[in-house]
Order: structure tokens, then sequence, then C-alpha cells
């Protein structure tokens, strides 16, 4: 049996690798500081990994470490020797440059950024060095080079994001301005969940070539499995794992106007797909008030602050169908949320075949033609792909799955 040492590891994905690698038990061992010499002395594994905050312990806590990870000074794969010692070896080492190689990174000549100074920290650092980037800068928030004097290295050209800022459940948290630094053109974020942090998706907004952190786990959990069972496993699985978690992961999140059928595509999805199917207007709804009771009681401003709290919540939810609200996309913390963990569909319909009854904005055909005209550019801003929708829902819903290879 196999597992994986951390904090909070509820999020995690590695099960779910490990299970697509190889033939063997793998659970999650979620740790407390004050259990960790307990954990390290009593458990019976043959190996485990080793995520944050524990990398440099394990590290510390091995009897004997491979020449990468005496290198970094860091260990994230432990194997158990016969003696009942601990062998440690760094495999993220090989995931980051696999994830930089995806992203098209070449790091000689360059100046790298690196964001947080722990464990994962080490390992970039290094790797970057031995790739022969011109200089490496970490940025901690009490080093020499912090966030208060981050200004000095605006000129970086590429930044990678080793700290867990950003990261379910704190979604929607961001450390740097994107766009003050001018000459990025590389951005990577070793954070998977979300699968879009704000920070790629400041990266994606300015045109900034980005990647998430999952290829980087995903290769380093192949080199992990090869290490505990001594066999050799393809590299093409990587991308092969990565593509089928990334489907099975990604919410398809229906953005569109008042009364374009978002709810009855959504429905006809979640049939089609066996997904869940969540309503945003639905989750404001439960709290006992129906929506137009609530625009005439307390008016639009409630209502949207009790919608971006729906948004907020689905949003992080995984592999489901979300259909929103005409005016979801709002807010601007709206529109990250339901981008962060999504594929985003737009779904287009004519102004005159969208329905009214029962909603407050959709009273005309000239307000809702303004509403279209003030909202289109958000639709078009928040969604990963646009789709007419056709008067038979099957043919909508055909449609949608085209866009999202399903």
């Amino acid at each position: 049996m196999f597992g994986l040492l951390g904090g909070k590891l509820s999020h995690s994905l590695s099960p779910q690798i490990h299970s697509r690698l190889c033939d063997y038990e793998y659970r999650l061992f979620p740790t407390e500081p004050q259990n960790l010499d307990k954990f390290f002395s009593d458990n019976s594994l043959e190996g485990f990994n080793v995520t944050i905050p524990y990398k440099i312990e394990a590290f510390n806590r091995c009897a004997e470490r491979s020449e990468t990870a005496e290198k970094v000074g860091s260990v994230n794969t432990v194997v158990r020797r016969p003696d009942g010692s601990f062998y440690g070896d760094n495999t993220d080492y090989f995931g980051f440059m696999y994830m930089a190689k995806k992203c098209g990174c070449d790091f000689k000549g360059k100046k790298v950024l690196i964001l947080g100074s722990g464990g994962a920290s080490l390992t970039v650092s290094h790797a970057v060095r031995d790739a022969g980037a011109a200089q490496t800068v970490v940025v901690s928030r009490s080093g020499e080079d912090n966030y208060s004097n981050i200004s000095r290295h605006y000129d970086a050209d590429i930044i990678v994001n080793t700290t867990p800022v950003g990261m379910y459940p704190n979604n929607g948290e961001r450390l740097i301005d994107l766009e003050k630094f001018t000459r990025c053109r590389k951005a990577l974020d070793l954070i998977y969940n979300p699968a879009r942090t704000v920070f790629l998706l400041d990266a994606q907004r300015l045109g900034i070539d980005c990647i998430n952190g999952l290829y980087m786990l995903v290769a380093q959990a192949l080199r992990a499995a090869e290490i505990f069972t001594g066999k050799s496993i393809p590299l093409n699985r990587i991308d092969e794992i990565y593509d089928e978690i990334i489907k099975e992961q990604k919410n398809i999140v229906l953005v569109g106007m008042p009364g374009c059928g978002k709810s009855t595509a959504a429905a006809l999805l979640s049939e089609k797909t066996g997904r869940e199917c969540v309503d945003t207007d639905a989750i404001v709804e439960a709290g006992g008030e129906k929506i137009p009771d609530i625009f005439a009681k307390y008016g639009e401003e409630e209502f949207r602050r009790r919608e971006t709290e729906a948004v907020r919540l689905a949003g992080k939810d995984k592999g489901k169908i979300i259909a929103t609200g005409g005016g979801a996309i709002l807010r601007p913390e709206n529109r990250i949320a339901l981008r962060e963990n999504s594929t985003v569909i737009f779904l287009k319909a004519p102004i005159e075949a969208l329905a009214t009854d029962g909603r407050p904005l959709s009273e005309s055909e000239q307000a809702l033609r303004k509403m279209y005209e003030r909202r289109l550019p958000l639709y078009l801003e928040t969604a990963d792909f646009a789709v007419e929708v056709d008067p038979n829902p099957e043919i909508t819903v055909r449609r949608i799955c085209e866009c999202v290879c399903l």
C-alpha cells in the first residue's frame, strides 16, 4: 500500500492518478504537524508521496536520499527499505520540467521569478538554474525579495507560482498584478485546483502562455510509481491521464441572456452525460424566496449579492453542469468564479426567441435589446465557446458536446 502525506488533502487528485498508473492501493494521509513523528514511526506503507507542507521535513527524516533530492534539499517521494529506514527522492523536479516543456518554456538566459520559498520553490529554483536561467529570484513574504519591493522585478521573463495562494478552497485570491510584468511571456502555476487560478486567468487575458500544475502532478506521480514498483511506465501515459482528469474534473457552465434556454439545455446535458445539474438561480431560491420576490422586497443589488454567493459556491465544484442566471456575468468576481474550474459556453439566442415571463428585468423587447448590448461583451469575455441556440434543445446540446469533446 502507498499513499500521500500532507496537510489538507481533501482536494487531492493523487488517488485518481495512481489508480490509472499502477494496480496498488493508494490512500490519503492528512496529518497535523504535531502528529508527523507518529506518522513516520507508525505507518506500514511501502512508500508514500509528500506534499505541502512536509517536503523539507521528509528530507530530514530520510536515512538516504537520491542525488536530485540532495541537490534540491526537498523530498516528495519516500520508500521504505528492508531495514525499515526511509529512502527519499524528488520526483517533482522531473514533473516540473515536463510541465515547463509542455508550456514551451526555454529558461536559458531568462530572468525567472519564483513566488514562494517552500519545498516546491526549492525544486523549481534548482530546475530553472540547471536549465540555464540567467537570473532566478525567489519572492517570499518576509525575505530580501518580497511583495513590497517586487516592483524591482517587473522585468521578469517567466513567473512561476509555487505558493498555495488561489488554491481551493480559497479560490479567487491573487498575489501579484501580472499587468505590471510587461516582459513576462510564460506563467506557470503549480496549483491544479482550480484549473485556472486568477494568476492564470490574468495571464490568458494578457496573452501570456500559461499552464497549471496538473501536468507536473501527473508527471511526478508517474516517476514516483516507477520508484514504488520498479517498473517502467510509458511517458505517453502522462498526457493520456492529464486529458482524462481534465475532462472529468471540469464543470460545464452555461451563460447567456435570460430566457435563452440555459436550464433546459443543462437538464438535457445532465441526462446525456450523467453529470449532476446545478442551477445558480435555484441555489439563490433555496433560501426560501423566489427571485421576483427578492427583487420586489430588496431590490436588484441584494439579489446580485446572493447570486454572487451562489456562483462562488457552484464554481468551486467539479464535474458538474452549471446553469447560471442571465446577469451572473455582470460582476467581475463572478466571471472569475465561473471560469476557474469550468469550460464556459455562451448560449447565443436571437432577442425575439427569449422567454420573458417571470423575469423582472426582461419585461419588454426594448429592455431586452438594451440589456443584450450591455451584456454581450461580458458573455464573450467569460465564455470559452459560443453556441448558437437552436429551437430544438437536443441540437443545442449536441453543439455544446462538440465544443467540450463529449
